[in-house]
């Protein structure tokens, strides 16, 4: 079981990673975006396109963006807040992997008016698995610029030029108390005046006082009246001549259009005063964005590619499963050691190619098998009673000294053999001594 143990472990520290996720780099791309929210003259944008293989194995291409210069993409009317400006690129992608990416996103707007400069997305981003390694070229292309507006309604009292007023119109400032909205009017008492209203969207309304002896007004949408009746503020919703003033009076709502660009007119028919609080410029909820919002850039400076390198699709590594034995049930056998699956050698393109397991040659991991007989526990009594001196109390006798007393006795002989032996040849040294001195 150690031996098994040791095995494993030599094999898992030789498991290393192929590849990790490549260092990013970016292309910094110069876009010029014409029509739509763009306006008459084109908005320039900058692009930082990053490619990168994600930890989880995808190709993850962001873009970063800013205006360029003065020019930014305008509010083509009067929106809730809530209005979604969205971008759009293509990637190409070729190499060891053909295809293409479109990283998107998206930025909600506040309160818009004609002409507000519109917030551009933080970012646009966009991944995809990659199937194999080897080496991928992510070139950037067209980026689309699109507004979808927000369901909603707003407020529309004194904006030029989206209200433009005939000369006989005139402003006028109101007390709190009568409510008219943001406490003024434009009022006139000649005939044929206009006041006229360019706007964007579903549905307008027409908002004024109503008030004894006003005048009737006529109104028109697109330059053609909806209806030959005119719409008499002097008289309440039931036809009644009015006997007090009331104000932010709905006095006229349009029919739900075509979500496109219009204008409503309303126009003072006789020599009376006629008043014009606000008008009201709604929008229904759209489906998908308006294609004439829509803006296309092409690049102008910085096109090129990145070439990445791909590892390839990363997986998990195989399971390790525990080799059942016929140990019988109920026995105190030892555990059986369990072993894993084999690597995969025949090069098969699906196996893990992130990691490789690498299992030296020298490292054997044999396997323990358990014995199908019983075990019986004994208990074995100590040896000695007491400890001898110096030992630890253990309750077993002290190891006995290798070798037994003959390794003594035999060192011992050969130490006097070895005594004798130098004792008769000094004295034999010595009697030759001495006869030479004669």
């Amino acid at each position: 079981m150690v031996a098994s143990s040791v095995g494993l472990a030599a094999s898992a520290a030789f498991v290393v990673a192929l590849s990790s996720p490549s260092q990013a780099a970016t292309l910094n791309v110069t876009y010029r975006c014409v029509g739509g929210v763009a306006g008459t003259l084109p908005v320039e944008l900058e692009a930082g396109v990053t490619p990168k293989i994600n930890s989880a194995g995808q190709l993850e291409v962001g873009w970063s963006l800013k205006y360029l210069g003065d020019r930014r993409f305008g509010s083509p009317g009067f929106f809730a807040e809530g209005s979604l400006l969205s971008l759009e690129g293509v990637v190409d992608i070729t190499g060891a992997w053909n295809g293409s990416l479109h990283p998107k996103g998206g930025k909600e707007q506040e309160l818009l008016v004609p002409g507000t400069q519109m917030t551009l997305p933080e970012g646009l981003s966009d991944a995809g698995f990659v199937q194999r390694p080897g080496k991928i070229r992510v070139k950037p292309g067209a980026l689309v610029v699109r507004f979808t507006p927000a369901q909603g309604e707003v407020m529309v009292n004194n904006h030029r030029p989206a209200i433009e007023y005939t000369g006989g119109w005139s402003r006028i400032t109101t007390e709190e108390e009568f409510g008219d909205h943001l406490n003024d009017l434009h009022t006139t008492t000649a005939v044929n005046e206009v006041a006229k209203l360019a706007f964007t969207g579903t549905q307008v309304e027409y908002i004024g006082r109503r008030e004894r002896d006003l005048s009737p007004i006529r109104i028109r949408i697109d330059g053609q009246p909806i209806t030959d009746p005119l719409v008499e503020p002097g008289k309440d919703v039931n036809g009644t001549p009015m006997t007090g003033t009331k104000a932010k009076e709905v006095l006229w709502t349009s029919p739900e259009m075509a979500y496109k660009p219009h204008t409503i007119e309303v126009e003072n028919t006789a020599a009376g005063r006629a008043y014009l609080d606000a008008f009201k410029v709604i929008t229904g909820a759209l489906p998908e964005p308006p294609k004439h919002h829509e803006a296309t850039c092409t690049i102008t400076s910085g096109g090129g590619s990145i070439d990445v390198d791909a590892p390839g699709t990363p997986s998990s590594p195989p399971p390790t499963t525990p080799t059942p034995t016929g140990t019988p049930t109920g026995t105190n056998s030892p555990t059986n050691t369990p072993t894993t699956t084999p690597p995969n050698n025949n090069g098969d393109n699906n196996q893990d190619p992130w990691h490789v397991g690498v299992v030296p040659g020298a490292v054997k991991t044999p396997t323990t098998r358990a014995s199908a007989s019983p075990t019986t526990t004994r208990f074995i009594k100590a040896q000695v009673v007491k400890t001898p001196k110096g030992g630890v109390d253990t309750g077993e006798a002290p190891a006995e000294a290798t070798g037994g007393p003959y390794g003594l006795i035999a060192g011992g002989s050969a130490l006097l053999l070895v005594s004798a032996t130098g004792g008769l040849l000094v004295r034999r040294r010595r009697a030759a001594h001495a006869g030479g001195a004669k």
